[in-house]
This record gives C-alpha cells, sequence and structure tokens, in this order.
C-alpha cells in the first residue's frame, strides 16, 4: 500500500503550482506535478472565501479523507495540491469524493 506524506512549505505548493498544469470542476481544482520520489506528496489549500476556520477545516478534512480512501488508485511520485473553490462548502463527502476523482481522471496520467 502506498503512504503519502502532505505538502507544507510555501516552496513547495509554488512549485506545484508553477508546473502549469491544473484542471478543475465545480469544486474543486488540481494542480500535478512529479516530485521523482516514489511516493505522493498531497496539499489542500481552501481560502478564507469559503468561509470560517470550522468550515474551512471541514473540507480540508473531506478532501484528505477521500484522497486516502481512494489512493490506490493514483500513480506514485507526484505532487498533488488540491484547492477547494466556494461551492465546496455545501457538499457532502460523496459529492467531494466524486468531485476529486473527476478532476483526477481529466489529468489523465494522475490515476492507474
Amino acid at each position: 500500500m502506498k503512504f503519502s506524506e502532505s505538502l507544507k512549505s510555501n516552496r513547495d505548493f509554488k512549485n506545484v503550482y508553477g508546473g502549469r498544469r491544473s484542471y478543475a470542476n465545480r469544486y474543486l481544482v488540481m494542480y500535478v506535478l512529479e516530485n521523482g520520489l516514489d511516493k505522493n506528496r498531497l496539499g489542500i489549500s481552501v481560502s478564507k472565501k469559503v468561509g470560517n476556520s470550522v468550515v474551512r477545516h471541514h473540507v480540508t478534512r473531506l478532501i484528505r479523507e477521500s484522497y486516502r480512501l481512494n489512493e490506490g488508485m493514483f500513480q506514485s511520485g507526484l505532487d498533488i495540491v488540491v484547492v477547494a473553490r466556494v461551492n465546496a462548502k455545501d457538499i457532502k463527502f460523496k459529492e467531494i469524493e466524486s468531485a476529486l476523482l473527476h478532476v483526477a481522471r481529466l489529468h489523465k496520467n494522475v490515476l492507474i
């Protein structure tokens, strides 16, 4: 089983954003960059526009859990940044999970 880490530093986020490979749907935007490692690193960004800290943290937990449950479907060696859009604050777990997999399918080389 693959285990992923978190992207934590601002520098790592900027590197992924600079890769210019992004796809989006109504709820999420996903940026992907190859990292040369044998594991994925996931970064989640939820703006203050989405809501207060409770709402932002809830959306973050939903995204992290949906990625964790579907991690086996993702290729290894990627830095992934998921940005939540304002519409994501009012949806349930299954919709977040569906949106995450949809955006990953748009990247074509992300899913196995």
